[in-house]
């Protein structure tokens, strides 16, 4: 059943939900806690975007996988990548197997995350050569940051960088921008020059489906569109920092607590 919620209930309902579920101890089992090992900006925004592009499938098999990764990088995953080239991870990585990834995909991932290290100094860098000030979401940078990307890694990476010229609503790649931009008692941040406000909220087919089932989203499709629209509607709600509420939703289908959304939204009748 489809529940619309009054607008100027909406941010109620959901601050209680942040409230609740915004914190620290319920970030496991999520890839996100990974990050939290790394002080340094150039070693979090690698095991970022690195946990993030392999956050799907079964959740304890994402922890395995990037575990995995993140043991044969070493201390710095900075250092890592800059020491070694593509012959290098190819070797460390040839029995490397998530799902439909292999080891052979994630060396050349690796290579064009060097690539773009070397080139610019960082993957933020990257990133913010192409935001500009008028735009409204990092959409238009994000699009930019996988073509360099690709270019980089020199061989077909649909599998890690969906593009979103083509529609996809590039989740993980949001949820990557999401941890390195936003700071509160989840997201460690780091990021400096993308406001939190031009973020687009991370969707897949679990976060549609609330959407969907709070009346935030009509669109029947999980794609930018979709995920654009859910943005524009938490931007009534919270300008500043549209993607905000994203943890405290994903915790509901988790801990099968989606009724707790609809029993608070419905004590404001």
């Amino acid at each position: 059943m489809k529940v619309c919620l009054p607008l100027e209930f909406d941010r109620g309902v959901l601050e209680t939900l942040y409230e609740r579920y915004n914190r620290r101890e319920y970030i496991h089992p999520d890839p996100l806690e990974f990050l939290y090992r790394y002080e340094s900006i150039a070693d979090r925004e690698i095991v970022g975007i690195v946990a993030a592009s392999l956050a799907y499938g079964r959740v304890n098999q994402i922890l395995k996988s990037v575990s995995l990764v993140l043991d044969r990088m070493g201390p710095s995953p900075f250092q890592y990548i800059q020491k070694n080239s593509l012959e290098n991870f190819q070797r460390s990585f040839k029995d490397f197997k998530h799902r439909f990834t292999t080891g052979d995909q994630l060396s050349g991932f690796l290579k064009g995350i060097k690539g773009i290290v070397e080139l610019y100094g960082s993957l933020q860098s990257c990133f913010l050569s192409g935001l500009r000030e008028s735009d409204s979401t990092v959409l238009p940078a994000l699009t930019a940051f996988v073509k360099e990307l690709n270019a980089c890694a020199d061989c077909n990476m649909s599998m890690f960088l969906p593009s979103p010229g083509k529609g996809s609503a590039c989740k993980r790649l949001n949820l990557f921008l999401r941890w390195m931009v936003r700071c509160d008692d989840v997201d460690p941040g780091g990021w400096r020059g993308v406001s939190p406000s031009r973020l687009i909220v991370p969707l897949d087919t679990h976060m549609h489906r609330i959407g969907r089932m709070l009346g935030l989203i009509s669109r029947k499709q999980a794609d930018m569109r979709a995920a654009l629209e859910l943005t524009d509607k938490f931007k009534t709600i919270f300008p500043s920092d549209p993607v905000r509420y994203d943890f405290a939703l994903t915790r509901l289908g988790i801990r099968n607590d989606l009724s707790l959304a609809l029993a608070v939204s419905g004590s404001h009748d």
